[in-house]
């Protein structure tokens, strides 16, 4: 996907403009008109994800642009999203209980390319069949 269109569609989100379809956990997540475009009838607007990846997206665009890659033809080749290791917290209960208090952070992985330029075949010109001389082939 091209970068400024990720950007727009990461600020639509931001806006409940677009939704994000929840195609695998989507247990208990709501319908919702949006999610059609996306052939899907479950979506949701993640505001908190949606901000992070702006804000990676621009990290990145500056990224590219301090190493003289052209910006405009900037594409998002690989996005990968992995879990990381929970941090642990507790939290007190009544009759003297204590229950953990976990967040679930993670790795966000994205590989940013240059659009390549597609650049025509030459058109190649049928091949002329060569002429063979049986007789001088039979005589070596």
């Amino acid at each position: 996907m091209h970068i400024r269109k990720a950007t727009k569609y990461l600020k639509d989100v931001t806006l409940q403009k677009q939704c994000v379809p929840f195609r695998r956990y989507n247990g208990g997540v709501g319908r919702c008109a949006q999610a059609k475009q996306w052939g899907w009838t479950q979506g949701r607007w993640p505001k908190k994800s949606a901000e992070f990846l702006l804000h990676m997206l621009k990290n990145a665009e500056s990224n590219a642009e301090l190493k003289g890659l052209d910006v405009d033809s900037l594409v998002i080749e690989h996005i990968q999203v992995n879990k990381a290791p929970k941090m642990r917290r507790r939290t007190y209960r009544a009759h003297g209980r204590i229950n953990p208090y976990m967040s679930s952070p993670c790795h966000i992985e994205m590989i940013l390319t240059e659009k390549e330029q597609i650049v025509p075949k030459p058109e190649e010109e049928v091949a002329q069949k060569k002429k063979v001389n049986y007789s001088l082939l039979l005589s070596r």
